[in-house]
């Protein structure tokens, strides 16, 4: 394997470690919005936002690439036939194609993990925001059914006065927006499920291939 295709694929397996960070229980989605909006990252927010369409870029144009010379390989085959002078020529061919079909699978999944990772880093941001902006609605709507009930109490059985009138308003706000920031919290986890599942699915299917890619690869040898 070349210089450029083993950084690909040592790339890769970096994004495959991250993914499994990214999904370990252990940490919390507050932890890691944490750690997204720290001053170190904030700095370099701009900066890592113009590497990764380059990074993006960069693999598709290795994908592209790796297309080509399947493309190219396939047709060679093709053409040469089965004649017993050419067995060297179309060992060498299948060879070629072989890592052809390698470098696709290592450059598509690369890059493929990096939409991944961003749409994961940019769920749970979301997700940590959500939780955080619930806890507040909740304090605050705790604090104002106190209030309310505490005038309540000293009002008695007189009618309710304009401020209690506005606080029960207040009240009733509060518990819809708890309401609605739930549904939100509900919903942004039923989609980190969902990307969860899909990776698993698609990481099955890698797996799948690269041992198909293998037998094809012992096959030929022999």
């Amino acid at each position: 394997m070349s210089l450029h295709w083993t950084l690909i694929a040592g790339f890769l397996y970096a994004e495959i470690g991250v993914v499994l960070l990214l999904i370990v229980p252990l940490i919390s989605t507050r932890r890691w919005h944490a750690f997204f909006k720290s001053r170190f990252l904030k700095g370099l927010q701009s900066q890592l936002s113009y590497y990764f369409y380059i990074i993006v870029a960069i693999l598709l144009m290795f994908f592209l690439d790796a297309i080509r010379e399947m493309w190219k390989y396939s047709q060679t085959d093709l053409n040469d036939g089965s004649h017993p002078s050419h067995l060297d020529a179309q060992m060498q061919n299948h060879m070629r194609l072989f890592r052809a079909q390698r470098n696709l699978y290592i450059s598509g999944f690369a890059g493929f993990l990096c939409l991944v990772i961003n749409r994961m880093v940019s769920l749970i941001s979301k997700n940590a925001t959500l939780k955080a902006e619930k806890e507040a609605a909740l304090k605050q709507a705790e604090g104002a059914t106190r209030a309310a009930q505490s005038i309540l109490d000293s009002a008695g059985g007189d009618e309710e006065s304009a401020e209690t009138k506005a606080l029960k308003e207040q009240v009733s706000k509060l518990e819809k927006d708890l309401a609605s920031a739930n549904k939100n919290v509900e919903s942004m986890k039923s989609q980190s499920e969902s990307l969860a599942q899909e990776y698993d699915r698609l990481m099955e299917e890698k797996d799948q291939l690269e041992r198909k890619v293998n037998t094809m690869g012992d096959k030929k040898d022999e």
